[in-house]
């Protein structure tokens, strides 16, 4: 069984780029996304505590079964340690046998940017030029650099209540051709861009910006609010946009939708990629899609990165499972 660590994966990403590991990404999400019911698909299982949530995330199709361990501790940054952290595995449905354990702090965020410019595709206007981003912590740049793969982005405005971490996203994106843009408040970030993303952690209800204070036409990737009792916007301003779930029996759970009923929910984003429903109709329009990061974005991209491990012989192989003459000797593994 092959082991795939952080070294493996910055190697791995390093062989093939960083805007061509995101397009190997966005491009099997939509491949996956457009086979939809070939999955068996379910809800995370959460465990919560008052500190945070533990989850079990899994998926699988006829060849493979995938599930994530990932948690979510909003306090742990204060204490030196990651908010989410994560790690995977993939499995061959045959046999039921392991192929892979992978290393997904990383890849969580890579696919979750990855999930918001698939929806982007649908749901943004074509000549987005303009992008806010709210919270810069541990998953902005990952968020903001998939956008500019997929659109010409001239310009990112960002805010942020911790200076620090403004300053960390300044300096980690220094090199990008789009203008940065510190920003004093919220409203002046979110003001006239086209694309905005709200990636706060504070575990709590709260409105991040209103209606009126965005343009007509934005796309609003809501990735922030992924938890029971953790939403970034209000009721008022869902009932006034376009909305876009992953998966309605997790999102109603954990999503903004957790504060509306079900039939404000306009589509589930398999069913735009499957053209079952038009995305963007019109230039006017304000759409959003609220991603809570659900279990079929972690087959996908655990697919990718295992063959992307063999093809570039990347990763350890480990005896994590025994290897035997007799399979009904398992005892003999004990003896001498």
């Amino acid at each position: 069984m092959k082991i795939l660590t952080v070294p493996d994966i910055g190697k791995m990403i390093k062989i093939i780029g960083l805007e061509n590991f995101f397009k190997r990404i966005t491009t099997a999400l939509e491949e996956d996304f457009g086979r939809w019911n070939e999955f068996v698909l379910s809800p995370r299982h959460g465990t919560y505590y008052p500190q945070g949530v533990i989850e079990l995330m899994p998926c699988a199709d006829q060849q493979l079964y995938a599930f994530k361990y990932v948690n979510g501790h909003p306090d742990n940054p204060l204490k030196g340690k990651l908010n989410v952290v994560a790690i995977g595995i993939l499995s061959d449905a045959g046999s039921g046998y392991p192929l892979m354990i992978s290393e997904m702090t990383l890849l969580t965020a890579f696919r979750t940017a990855a999930t918001g410019v698939l929806a982007a595709k649908y749901l943004a206007r074509k000549d987005s030029k303009s992008l806010a981003i709210i919270g810069t912590g541990a998953q902005a740049e990952f968020q903001v650099l998939a956008f500019a793969g997929f659109f010409q982005l001239e310009e990112v405005r960002f805010f942020d209540t911790d200076p620090q971490a403004m300053v960390k996203f300044s300096k980690n994106l220094a090199e990008q051709k789009f203008r940065l843009i510190p920003c004093n408040s919220i409203v002046e970030a979110v003001r006239h861009a086209d694309i905005v993303i709200t990636a706060t952690a504070a575990k709590k209800r709260q409105s991040l910006f209103e209606f009126e204070d965005i343009s007509p036409g934005t796309y609003i990737h809501a990735m922030g609010g992924d938890c029971p009792g953790k939403t970034e916007l209000s009721a008022e301003f869902l009932n006034q946009v376009k909305l876009v779930v992953e998966y309605k029996p997790q999102s109603l759970v954990e999503g903004e939708v957790q504060q509306c009923k079900a039939d404000l929910i306009y589509a589930e984003l398999w069913e735009l990629v499957c053209n079952n429903k038009p995305g963007r109709q019109n230039n006017d329009e304000i759409t959003l899609f609220d991603s809570v990061g659900f279990a079929l974005e972690d087959h996908s991209i655990l697919r990718v990165v295992y063959e992307l491990a063999k093809e570039y012989q990347l990763g350890t192989e480990s005896a994590l499972i025994p290897e035997l003459n007799d399979p009904k000797n398992l005892f003999g593994l004990l003896s001498p």
